[in-house]
């Protein structure tokens, strides 16, 4: 113990071989992940499929995540651990646009568009799954609606009973519906629309 706490750390060797991870390599295995999901889904993803996308072995892939499970859980904690930015507009109205607009640009994304539904349909098989969706998005997009309710609450916008959660089913379900389950545009002025309705549905109570 006396050693190790007296040993200069400057003359202690680096971890060399299997015990470096390359962050550029698992940078290569995220990216081949998504590009999995979006093109085969989750139940047709393999290791092998992963490995070969990203151009590694699949012992690359083992020595970072156990199963492929592992990795997309993995990855949608890191992915939700992002989050949406709480916006600070100083209006219920713009922060309420704010969050459309930066909804909107993720589910319009091609990966996401295509990886999301695929989870939340392996969600209802997979106890795991669901449990991660939940806690790393619901959990931390629900915090930004609380943070844009507070804020409202304390300008005057809103009334202290307003919920948060109604708040955030409002601003994400309409967007969630039109671009991932219909599959539709938005069409000229829809956000602003929607902000000016999420704000009215709000400030009635």
């Amino acid at each position: 113990m006396l050693l190790a706490m007296t040993t200069d750390p400057r003359t202690r060797r680096a971890p060399a071989g299997a015990a470096v991870l390359r962050e550029d390599v698992t940078e290569a295995i995220r990216a081949a992940v998504f590009e999995e999901l979006a093109t085969v889904g989750f139940a047709r993803m393999s290791i092998e499929g992963i490995a070969r996308r990203a151009g590694v072995g699949k012992t690359a892939v083992y020595r970072r995540w156990k199963s492929k499970l592992s990795l997309v859980l993995d990855l949608v904690s890191a992915f939700a651990a992002q989050g949406l930015p709480a916006p600070a507009t100083g209006s219920l109205y713009g922060d309420v646009r704010a969050l459309l607009e930066v909804a909107s640009h993720a589910l319009r994304h091609p990966v996401a568009s295509q990886v999301i539904p695929d989870l939340l349909v392996e969600a209802a098989r997979n106890p795991e799954i669901a449990d991660t969706i939940k806690s790393a998005l619901f959990d931390s997009q629900r915090g930004v609606a609380a943070l844009v309710v507070r804020d409202a609450v304390a300008r005057g916008d809103l009334p202290e009973t307003a919920d948060p959660d109604r708040a955030l089913d409002l601003i994400l379900g309409p967007l969630y519906w039109r671009l991932v389950v219909v599959r539709g545009d938005l069409p000229k002025g829809y956000l602003d629309d929607l902000a000016a309705s999420v704000v009215a549905a709000l400030t009635r109570g």
